[in-house]
C-alpha cells in the first residue's frame, strides 16, 4: 500500500508535511515530489499514468493559486486522487480552494480544506483501508481515541 504526495512548489512543503506525519502514524509507505502542473506538465502526465504501475493506490495533490495539479493528474489515472488547497498570499486559499473543487463531471478530485493536510491523510488512509482491514481497524482506533480526548477535556474544564 502507498500513497503519493504531490506538490505544486517546494514553498507548500511545510503544509504537506503534516500529511506526512498522519500517514506514518498509520504505518502507510509513501513518497512527495515535486511536479508543477503548469511548469512541468510532462511530468506530471509522466508520473500519473505510471503511478499505478508504480504501486500508488491514491495521491494526494497540494497546489496553491490556480491549483491545477489535482485535476491534471485526475485526467490521467483511475487512482484516486485528493486535492489538498494550499493558502496563497494573494486570496487567501481561496483561488486554490475554488480550484480544486470545480472539477468537471467525469474528472473528481475529492477535495478537503484549505492547508487541511491531516484529513488529506486521513482521507488517504480511509481510502486505503477499503483494501486493507488492518487499516481500517488503525482507523477505528483513531477515532476512538479522539473521542476519549475529547471528553477527557471536557471534564478538565471548570464549572
Amino acid at each position: 500500500m502507498k500513497i503519493a504526495i504531490v506538490m505544486g512548489s517546494k514553498s507548500d512543503y511545510p503544509v504537506v508535511e503534516r500529511a506526512e506525519a498522519v500517514i506514518r502514524e498509520f504505518g502507510v509507505d509513501y513518497e512527495t515530489r515535486i511536479i508543477s502542473a503548469h511548469r512541468t506538465p510532462r511530468t506530471a502526465e509522466e508520473f500519473a499514468l505510471k503511478a499505478e504501475e508504480n504501486g500508488i493506490e491514491v495521491i494526494i495533490a497540494a497546489a496553491g493559486k490556480a491549483a491545477h495539479l489535482g485535476g491534471v493528474l485526475a485526467a490521467y489515472t483511475a487512482i484516486p486522487v485528493i486535492g489538498l488547497p494550499i493558502k496563497s498570499s494573494s486570496l487567501d486559499g481561496l483561488d486554490s480552494l475554488l480550484s480544486i473543487v470545480q472539477m468537471p463531471k467525469g474528472v473528481p478530485v475529492a477535495t478537503v480544506a484549505i492547508d487541511g493536510a491531516e484529513n488529506a491523510g486521513l482521507l488517504a488512509v480511509q481510502i486505503l483501508s477499503v483494501k486493507y482491514p488492518e487499516l481500517r481497524e488503525k482507523m477505528k482506533k483513531y477515532k476512538k481515541k479522539m473521542e476519549e480526548d475529547i471528553i477527557e477535556q471536557d471534564k478538565g474544564l471548570k464549572r
